[in-house]
C-alpha cells in the first residue's frame, strides 16, 4: 500500500491552508461566529466556487470534483486547524452520504448538484441531541432507541390526506440547524406496534417549524433546536422499507474519519503555536522552551499529535476505524489543548486569549461526539474483544 499523498492531494491542501491563514485568524474566527449565520458566508461561497470544498467528496455526474473521502479529510484537517466555522461537516459530512445513499434520483439530481456548488446547506437534525449514538459511533443504532419511542417522545410522522408526511416533536443540538436551507429529519412512524425511524427532507421555510440558535461552549460549531408542529416533509427515499440505522452507521463511519482529521488538525496547530509561544516567552532571562520540562512536556505532545495524525488518516482510508481514530484524536486534541493552557502560563487562562478557542473545541467535541471510553468501548464490542467466555464445568 502506497500511503503517500498524491500530488493533487498536496495541492488541496496547500491551496485551502493558503487561503484560510489569510481569511480566517483568530479573530475572523470570532467575528464570523458571531454573524446570524455562525460563519463568514463570503468565505463560504468563496470555498465553495473556487475549491469546490462541498463537492468535493460528491460525483462529478451531481457537479462535484470526484475526490474520495481521503481528499475531503484533508480538507478538513485545514478546516480544523483554524477553527473554520463553516457548515461543512453538516452538510458534506453528515446531510450528502445520507441523500446520496437513500435518495431516489429525483432528489439526488434536484440536491446533490445544490450542494456541491455551495447554494444549499443542510443539517441533520435526529431527537433528543442523541447524534452519536444515531451514527453508531457510541451504541448499536439498530434499535433506534436514541430516536425516542412510542406515540410519545422524539419526532412523529404521519402521512396526511394528500399523502404527504406532517412531522411534530423536537429536535436539539443540531449542527448548523439554525441557517440550513435544508434538514434531514430522524422521524418514527407507523404507530406504536409498527413504530420504525425513517429519514424526512424538510425545507427551511417550511410552515410549522421554529429554529432557534443555541448557546454553546464552542462557538466556531454552531447548534440549533429546531421545533416541528405538524411540519410539511418528504420522505427521504422512495418507499419506507430503506435501511435507515445502516445508512446512518456508515455516515458515520465517514464522518468519524473527518472529525477525526478535524480534531489532529486542531491539535497540531495548538501545539504549534504553544512552541511558538514558548520560544518567545522569557523567564529567569531564558526563554521557558528552553527548560527541559518543558521540552519533555512539548516532546509528548507531539508523539500524541503525530500518532493521531497516523490514525486519522488511516480512517480515511479504512472507514471502519473511523470511532477508532476518533477517540484518539479526540484524546490528543483534549491533552494538547489542556497543556497549551498551562504553558501559556497566566495568559492562557484568560478567556479571551485564542487557546481558549481550541480548548473549548476539544472539549465541546468529546460531549457531543463522544466521550472517548464510549468509542473506544463500541469499537471494542464490535470486534467482539468483550465476547462471553464459555461457562467451565467443574
Amino acid at each position: 500500500m502506497d500511503t503517500a499523498f498524491t500530488a493533487e492531494q498536496d495541492e488541496i491542501r496547500r491551496t485551502l491552508r493558503e487561503l484560510l491563514t489569510k481569511r480566517s485568524g483568530p479573530d475572523e474566527v470570532r467575528a464570523a461566529v458571531r454573524t446570524a449565520a455562525g460563519y463568514d458566508p463570503r468565505l463560504w461561497a468563496q470555498l465553495s466556487e473556487q475549491l469546490g470544498l462541498p463537492g468535493l467528496a460528491l460525483p462529478e455526474s451531481y457537479g462535484g470534483v470526484g475526490c474520495g473521502l481521503a481528499e475531503l479529510a484533508l480538507a478538513c484537517e485545514e478546516t480544523g486547524r483554524v477553527l473554520l466555522p463553516s457548515p461543512l461537516l453538516a452538510t458534506a459530512g453528515l446531510a450528502a452520504p445520507l441523500i446520496t445513499a437513500l435518495g431516489t434520483p429525483g432528489q439526488q439530481g434536484e440536491l446533490l448538484p445544490r450542494i456541491a456548488d455551495g447554494s444549499l446547506t443542510c443539517a441533520l437534525a435526529v431527537p433528543g441531541g442523541a447524534l452519536a449514538p444515531a451514527l453508531g459511533l457510541t451504541d448499536d443504532n439498530v434499535g433506534g432507541e436514541w430516536a425516542g419511542g412510542g406515540r410519545a417522545g422524539g419526532v412523529q410522522a404521519r402521512p396526511d390526506d394528500g399523502g404527504e408526511w406532517l412531522l411534530f416533536g423536537e429536535a436539539g443540538q443540531v449542527l448548523d440547524g439554525h441557517s440550513a436551507g435544508l434538514l434531514v429529519v430522524a422521524a418514527h412512524t407507523g404507530g406504536f406496534a409498527r413504530s420504525r425511524t425513517l429519514l424526512f427532507l424538510v425545507r427551511a421555510d417550511a410552515a410549522g417549524l421554529t429554529r432557534v440558535r443555541q448557546t454553546t461552549l464552542d462557538e466556531t460549531r454552531p447548534q440549533a433546536r429546531i421545533e416541528l408542529r405538524d411540519c410539511a416533509g418528504r420522505l427521504l427515499g422512495a418507499d419506507d422499507a430503506a435501511d435507515v440505522p445502516g445508512a446512518l452507521a456508515a455516515t458515520g463511519a465517514r464522518a468519524a474519519a473527518l472529525l477525526a482529521a478535524e480534531a489532529v488538525g486542531a491539535a497540531g496547530s495548538a501545539l504549534d503555536r504553544t512552541v511558538q509561544y514558548v520560544r518567545a516567552r522569557e523567564q529567569f532571562g531564558r526563554a521557558i522552551g528552553s527548560f527541559q520540562a518543558v521540552k519533555h512536556r512539548l516532546a509528548d505532545l507531539y508523539v500524541q499529535v503525530q500518532a493521531a495524525r497516523s490514525a486519522a488518516y488511516y480512517a480515511a482510508w479504512d472507514q471502519a476505524e473511523g470511532g477508532l481514530a476518533l477517540a484518539q484524536c479526540l484524546e490528543a486534541l483534549r491533552v494538547v489543548t489542556g497543556e497549551a493552557v498551562q504553558l501559556h502560563g497566566g495568559i492562557g487562562f484568560t478567556w479571551e486569549h485564542e487557546a481558549h478557542l481550541y480548548f473549548k473545541r476539544a472539549t465541546a467535541d468529546e460531549l457531543l461526539f463522544g466521550p472517548v471510553h464510549r468509542l473506544r468501548a463500541h469499537a471494542a464490542e464490535r470486534a467482539g474483544l468483550f465476547a462471553a467466555r464459555p461457562a467451565v464445568a467443574v
